[in-house]
């Protein structure tokens, strides 16, 4: 068997004495492992690095095998993504947040997106709002989507100011006035207007929201905590914003 796709590099694993294991997110076929023959020389370690775009050739006697990668560059970006903190902490936070799906499950959405953010990851406001989205976009894709494009009492599409925890749906202001201290806060970049740039405290907010939801719905019932990259990126994200940031901590978001 045989097949040909893009790819990005998620991360390797060292095998015998020569040879690594490649895990790679591919378009058609989702994220895929395969053994690359002399993976740690000089030439193909630059190559398999987090974050570099790739065309990989898969063969194998049969489906269910691990079988091999022929591995060719295509978009060499992991030199430029160790220069800024947000690029370090969001590659390895996306590569773990892929892992949460079914290995071999085609999520070409993803992969897009994937590709976007990486070449954004270097501007901190931009890669922030980005990765929000792709976190929805996971949590969208695992069965646990929230609906943020009306009130979920009115049906209003406009002043939506809140999500609520229970349901994951959008309130407007009015609606959801009276239990306001109980609802998570919808950042307008978000919202179905969605026509503001995130700022620091959107932005805090807008992780305190996907946060909440991928801990209760994804790691508590895996018995699962969120990567530590993804509290690094957090953290790199909003300092860039406001370089006198205060500590931020809290295993579903942030708190200030």
């Amino acid at each position: 068997m045989q097949w040909q796709d893009h790819a990005i590099i998620l991360g390797v694993k060292r095998h015998g004495e020569t040879s690594v294991i490649a895990e790679v997110m591919t378009r058609d076929r989702g994220r895929h492992l395969g053994l690359v023959r002399s993976g740690r020389s000089r030439a193909m370690q630059p190559v398999l690095q987090p974050g570099n775009a790739v065309e990989v050739v898969w063969r194998a006697r049969l489906d269910e095998h691990l079988g091999e990668f022929r591995v060719e560059p295509v978009t060499l970006r992991a030199a430029r993504l160790m220069e800024t903190a947000t690029a370090v902490y969001g590659v390895q936070a996306m590569g773990a947040l892929l892992r949460l799906l079914p290995e071999r499950d085609p999520h070409p959405h993803l992969f897009d997106a994937l590709q976007v953010i990486l070449d954004h990851l270097h501007n901190p406001a931009d890669a922030g709002e980005l990765f929000v989205r792709f976190e929805l976009a996971v949590l969208n894709d695992l069965g646990f989507g929230l609906d943020l494009a009306e009130c979920a009492a009115t049906g209003a599409r406009s002043d939506l100011a809140y999500v609520s925890p229970k349901s994951g749906r959008a309130v407007s202001r009015s609606a959801g006035a009276p239990w306001a201290d109980k609802m998570l806060i919808l950042p307008p970049f978000l919202g179905f207007e969605g026509n503001q740039a995130a700022d620091f405290d959107s932005l805090a907010a807008a992780f305190r929201l996907t946060g909440f939801f991928l801990h209760r719905h994804v790691y508590e019932p895996r018995g699962m905590e969120a990567a530590a990259a993804r509290d690094g990126f957090v953290q790199a994200a909003l300092r860039a914003l406001d370089p006198a940031l205060r500590t931020l901590s809290g295993p579903n978001g942030v708190s200030a």
